[in-house]
């Protein structure tokens, strides 16, 4: 698994920047623990290459946020509590950032649980950083069709104690709740970039899952 940005000391800079160590666990711990966490068995795309490439994209728009900070931070853990098809993942991974954050100003550590919150997609994100933590997130859904495809193929992966019925009615659900926005992404920035190949992606996924389910 090649690693450009999700490493080590990249996560250093922000947790020492942010997170007085003590009383918080020294960075290199905590890198150390959401790494083992990323990388464990069965973790086929909710890994630290999604990580890596969240802070690809996270880079390219940072001058576009608020709190660049809070941003990275909730990118860093908004996984790292993941059980397939469990709604509590990015509650039980905002516990887990306040659990290792005490040495962060209150207001922050709230900021980033907030953003951590916005990945699970049961509100519409208002704040100009709460979008932009959606977007990156869901970016992969602009991919060329091929790449995208391979994801899917990662994820199914993740649910390989499903059967294929039980999969699609799922991952239907999820799909059909991007394409009743009114458009897929939030900010101008990556709906002017990747819209027009997400909803065509979308659109086909739904498609190919319609006539898998209808076999």
């Amino acid at each position: 698994m090649k690693i450009d940005r999700a490493d080590a000391s990249r996560f250093a800079t922000v947790w020492r920047r942010c997170v007085a160590s003590p009383p918080s666990p020294p960075a290199g711990e905590v890198y150390a623990g959401l790494r083992d966490r990323l990388n464990a068995p069965g973790r086929y795309f909710h890994n630290l290459r999604h990580i890596d490439e969240c802070l690809a994209r996270f880079d390219e728009v940072a001058p576009l946020l608020v709190d660049r900070d809070a941003v990275e931070l909730a990118l860093w853990f908004h996984d790292a509590v993941y059980e397939p098809g469990n709604r509590d993942n990015e509650r039980a991974s905002a516990q887990l950032f306040l659990d290792l954050s005490a040495g962060a100003l209150p207001r922050f550590r709230w900021r980033v649980c907030t953003l951590i919150l916005t990945t699970r997609r049961v509100r519409t994100p208002r704040s100009n950083d709460c979008k932009f933590i959606d977007d990156i997130d869901l970016a992969g859904f602009g991919l060329p069709w091929k790449e995208f495809m391979r994801n899917g193929e990662s994820l199914r992966r993740e649910f390989a104690h499903q059967n294929d019925a039980e999969y699609y009615r799922g991952l239907s659900a999820f799909l059909h709740s991007l394409h009743r926005r009114p458009r897929f992404f939030r900010t101008d920035h990556f709906a002017h970039r990747l819209e027009k190949r997400a909803a065509a992606n979308l659109h086909r996924a739904l498609d190919e899952i319609a006539r898998a389910q209808q076999a």
